[in-house]
């Protein structure tokens, strides 16, 4: 367990993620299932969004109302986890973080996911036609009122995470990039050092290259994997697990959010704890990825 940024509260060092969640026509039933196999393997940090679930017709709040069907059949299960949330993407359009609209966008969130606060509630995209002070402003007088105990962002730059951050009396505990093997630009373009020098935790999506390393074609991809099933033989855990304990290993604390919705995979993310990486292990990882040796 550790931190969430500079809050108060308590989060395990892996999250697990519900993006498809309310895919092939799960049932509340079939959600406790996932939701019981995360908290019974000591993963209490459930990340979701109102857009999980969306098809590109419907499906919007989905994942989200799924959950809340959960927690209305088995109320106790809410203490045991930290619950984090994210909006301001609004189908049709791309994104929007107006007040109006993301104050309404957070009553929706609590009322689908039927709990009376959300323990980190994150920006999704950032609205470009939206001032940071309007967000910080709307953000601040939800946290006031409430219903969101700490604030976070999600795919924002290291410029737009500063100007929110700004005009935040409530200032970000976490940001939410992609990170994986396979995607490693935010090792290189400031995002986790300015996590480090603010205090954030850093939630990474797709930890496993949106499946690409599970089936890598590529020749990079493959070199990738082959550096990792190295590792993994020697440590005794699968590739996939050598792949979140490869990001856990950087000193920003990067917490990787499983994205498996089968129970035993869920729990078999635990064995990265017992991970152990060498410089020269890490490093080789790294040089696979980047497709050319550090300078």
């Amino acid at each position: 367990m550790r931190r969430l940024g500079n809050s108060e509260i308590e989060v395990s060092g892996i999250a697990w993620g519900m993006w498809r969640l309310a895919e092939n026509g799960r049932t509340g039933s079939d959600a406790a299932k996932l939701v019981r196999a995360a908290l019974d393997a000591g993963i209490n940090f459930l990340d979701t969004a109102d857009i999980y679930g969306f098809n590109g017709v419907g499906g919007f709040g989905d994942a989200e109302a799924l959950l809340g069907e959960v927690l209305a059949a088995e109320p106790t299960l809410r203490s045991r986890m930290v619950l984090a949330s994210k909006g301001g993407i609004m189908p049709p359009l791309p994104y929007d973080q107006s007040a109006a609209y993301l104050s309404s966008a957070i009553d929706a969130s609590l009322q689908r996911l039927k709990t009376g606060t959300i323990d980190l509630y994150q920006i999704h995209r950032p609205d470009i036609l939206a001032h940071p002070q309007e967000v910080a402003r709307t953000l601040d007088d939800a946290v006031q009122a409430g219903k969101i105990r700490t604030l976070g962002a999600s795919n924002c730059t290291t410029h737009q995470i500063a100007a929110l951050n700004q005009f935040l009396g409530h200032k970000l505990v976490a940001t939410q990039p992609e990170i994986s093997p396979l995607r490693i630009t935010c090792f290189e373009s400031g995002e986790l050092d300015q996590a480090m020098m603010m205090g954030l935790t850093p939630l990474a999506w797709s930890p496993l290259g949106g499946g690409r390393l599970a089936n890598p074609e590529s020749a990079r991809d493959k070199a990738v994997a082959a550096e990792l099933d190295r590792v993994a033989g020697e440590q005794g855990v699968s590739r996939s697990v050598a792949a979140y304990s490869w990001l856990m290993a950087h000193p920003a604390g990067i917490i990787p959010i499983v994205g498996s919705q089968q129970p035993a995979r869920i729990a078999e993310a635990v064995d990265a704890y017992k991970v152990r990486w060498s410089r020269q292990d890490w490093y080789t990882v790294l040089v696979a990825a980047r497709g050319e040796r550090l300078p």
